[in-house]
């Protein structure tokens, strides 16, 4: 099939209302700065061997919500809709802290390596550890909130496990 060429008429108005075209040479989007990523770089730890800070305590009824930066909000209201189908699972039921930040971890690394987009974690509510406080879910919160291939999360629907379990959002890889 032969290529449908342009007038030099056409081609003069398409140059006068496009202007000066740079080629690119690949088609990815570059959604950071080269100086982000730099320092990301830079500063990337393990994540098991990274130092977390602590946030305010959360309770066993508090829904968590979290969105990294430079990502619309509304991809959060997706992910607490449903519209990104779970792809894999990770219940930390009855793991002490040690064991559910390697656990997590692997996961996560795992995930990211098969490329899935959404996951499902079971934190629980803490109602069998002292005091009935939920040191997982506020491990957890803080621990995916550090992991830089974590874009969003939120609390999951009770039929999935409300409270006591969070859906994951994972950075698309075009690897």
């Amino acid at each position: 099939m032969a290529k449908n060429k342009l007038s030099e008429d056409d081609s003069a108005l398409f140059r006068q209302h496009v202007g000066t075209v740079k080629r690119i040479d690949n088609d990815r989007v570059l959604l950071k700065s080269k100086s982000e990523i730099k320092t990301q770089t830079i500063e990337k730890k393990s994540f098991e061997e990274a130092l977390f800070f602590k946030e305010e305590l959360l309770s066993a009824e508090d829904k968590l919500s979290f969105v990294r930066s430079g990502t619309p909000k509304s991809i959060l209201k997706k992910l607490r809709r449903g519209y990104f189908d779970i792809e894999d699972g990770l219940d930390l039921h009855g793991l002490s802290i040690t064991e559910a930040k390697r656990y997590l971890s692997r996961f996560l690394d795992e995930s990211v390596h098969i490329q899935c987009r959404c996951v499902h974690i079971i934190h629980g509510k803490g109602y069998g550890s002292k005091n009935r406080h939920p040191v997982l879910k506020n491990e957890v919160n803080t621990w995916l909130k550090q992991h830089l291939e974590v874009e969003a999360f939120c609390s999951a629907p009770i039929k999935e496990g409300g409270t006591g379990a969070v859906f994951v959002l994972l950075f698309e890889n075009y690897a």
